[in-house]
Order: structure tokens, then sequence, then C-alpha cells
């Protein structure tokens, strides 16, 4: 890209701050920003927390909130999926229990848009530990060890796990436009709040990552 992917802009928001607004949807117990500080986002409804291990990839800033977990389950969502939309994560939350989340998978695992649960700390940390660092690697293991869910991708919603990799397909955005604006629930469907249910608490967090890091996903 180039660029840092987390200020890119799509109808005049950072991508961070539409991710942000999205998981707010979710009224989450608390939502964490991994990720080296930045004086953009002091003022942030979240908290920022570093990576544990620097130089990393994304696994490095779910293991950091893993560690920080006060709940059953953990959504991790990458900066760079602008067309994820409060009602997949919905639908996806639907299908945990409070000891088990889910990983979508389209041709492979889609580790970033995916619900962990605190159970599944140990693995990464012996990921990290072990410099292995591929998040592929990692949802692979979470569905071996049963602590998620393989669910795969509708046709339908293959669109929603378009990334910001590319010049390209940040114009492909710009062009056709988002799935869903930051702040506004999919036509028909009311975000419930994360801890109604026992099945649906827990945290929030996303990975601010550069272009350096993405083929660990």
């Amino acid at each position: 890209m180039g660029r840092d992917k987390a200020f890119v802009e799509i109808d005049g928001v950072p991508l961070w701050q539409r991710q942000l607004r999205l998981l707010e949807q979710l009224a989450p117990a608390e939502i964490y920003l991994a990720g080296p500080p930045r004086e953009e986002w002091n003022d942030a409804a979240c908290t920022v927390i570093p990576d544990a291990q620097e130089d990393s990839g994304p696994l490095a800033g779910i293991v950091s909130a893993l560690r920080r977990l006060r709940t059953p389950l953990l959504i991790a969502l990458a900066v760079d999926l602008p067309n994820i939309t409060s009602d997949y994560l919905e639908r996806l939350l639907d299908l945990c229990t409070n000891d088990r989340g889910v990983v979508p998978r389209t041709d492979r695992f889609e580790p970033l848009v995916a619900i962990y649960p605190a159970r599944a700390l140990s693995t990464a940390e012996q990921l990290l530990s072990a410099r292995s660092y591929s998040l592929q690697a990692f949802a692979l293991r979470c569905v071996a060890e049963h602590f998620v869910v393989e669910h795969q991708v509708a046709p339908a919603d293959t669109a929603l796990f378009l990334n910001m990799n590319t010049p390209a397909a940040l114009d492909l955005i710009r062009d056709v436009g988002p799935v869903s604006r930051p702040g506004e629930p999919t036509t028909g469907q009311t975000p419930s709040p994360l801890n109604t249910t026992p099945a649906a608490s827990g945290d929030a967090a996303y990975n601010i990552s550069d272009d350096r890091v993405t083929d660990r996903r």
C-alpha cells in the first residue's frame, strides 16, 4: 500500500475510526486498539495496547488483547477491512458459546474477522514464542483444539472480506462504495449489546498492522 492504512480515508473517515465506530455498535465491555501509540487516537474511545512482541505481525496484537481480556470472548477485527458490517459480526456471535469462538473461511481462514475465547491465549503465546507468526497457523490450531468452529463464508458475503492491501483495492471500494457506512447498522438489523446473553459477552479488539505483516494472515 505504501502508507499507513489506518489513516486512509473512505467517505472522509479514516479506516481506524470506521472500525472503532463499527465495534461500538456491538456495545462490547471494552475496545482495544492493538498497535504503536499515535497522537491521533489519544482521545479515542478505546484502550490502546502495545503488541505483545515487536515486529511480530497481528498475532502479537491478539496475544496482547487476550492477556487483557475480562470477558469470555474476544472479537478480532483488522483495520483494513472496511466492508465488514455489524450485522455480520452479530451473526458470528450467534455461532459462539462462552468457551468457543468462530473463524470464517473463504478460500482461507479469515483470522482477523474472528472471535476467540479466552482459552486460546496459551496457543497464541506458544506460537508467538516459537516465532510462528502466521495467523493461518493460529486459526488452524484453534480449530484443531476446538477453541473455535470454522464457518464457511457464503458467496453473498465474500465482498465483506475485501481488504485494502493495494491501491487498486482502495480505488475499487471508493468507486463502488463500502457495504455500509460507519455507525449505520445493516438495513433491518438492530445490533444487540454484547452483554445481553452469556454466549455473546466479550471485548473487541482491532489490529493496526502495516504492509510488512499482511502475509502473516
